[in-house]
Parts: structure tokens; C-alpha cells; sequence
């Protein structure tokens, strides 16, 4: 079966998933030459390893709540919070209690770059 992805104008649907949330898994909602959005589920415990990607981030903690290691420093996440990070950062995941993420991912081509 083919994943749903968000198409424009679309209503998509981004509440606590509360109870259900211990069996989610993550979910593409949208990917354009300009930018990727993802539902990131990080169950307790589960750890995503330090990686990077070329793209500015933001990571916008929908419920529970996430510890993101960066290299000089981590942070705690808990629901409402909200962080961006530069392209290129090294960064990890590990989840502290189940917790459901707002991953967006910007991509630049030549025919845009970000303001300075």
C-alpha cells in the first residue's frame, strides 16, 4: 500500500496521538523539491544515532519528550517545544518517553538560499 502524503491545501491532521502513540511509527506527510516534513515517532529508550543531514532542520515536539546530543550539548524536548538547527549539525535522537516530532527538512537549489 502506498504511503499518504499531504498534498497542497490538504488539512493534515498533527494531534497528540496520546494512548496510540506507544504503537506509532513514523510517517512521511509531505516531500517537495523545497523541503520534507515527517512525523518522527522516537519510542522510550530507542536511540537514533548521531547523523547529519545538508539541509537546515526544525524539530517541533508534538508530546512526550526526547533528549537531541548535539556536539557541544544536548537538550531536552518536551511537548510544545520547538528547535532549529543549522545544515550540516551532527545531532542524535534518544527518546526519554515515547514522543512524536515534527521533523522538517529544507533543501536548497540554486534557485534559492536562505537570508543571512
Amino acid at each position: 500500500m502506498a504511503m499518504h502524503h499531504a498534498s497542497p491545501e490538504e488539512v493534515f491532521d498533527l494531534a497528540p496521538l496520546g494512548p496510540k502513540l506507544k504503537d506509532a511509527r513514523t510517517t512521511a506527510v509531505v516531500k517537495s523539491e523545497a523541503f520534507e516534513v515527517v512525523r518522527l515517532i522516537v519510542h522510550a529508550g530507542t536511540d537514533i544515532k548521531a547523523h547529519q543531514v545538508d539541509g537546515p532542520i526544525t524539530l517541533h515536539c508534538l508530546e512526550g519528550r526526547a533528549l537531541l546530543g548535539l556536539p557541544e550539548t544536548s537538550l531536552e524536548l518536551s511537548a510544545g517545544q520547538w528547535v532549529y538547527l543549522e545544515g550540516g549539525v551532527p545531532h542524535s535522537l534518544r527518546g526519554i518517553e515515547d514522543t512524536s516530532l515534527l521533523l522538517t527538512i529544507l533543501f536548497f537549489s540554486g534557485k534559492f538560499q536562505p537570508s543571512q
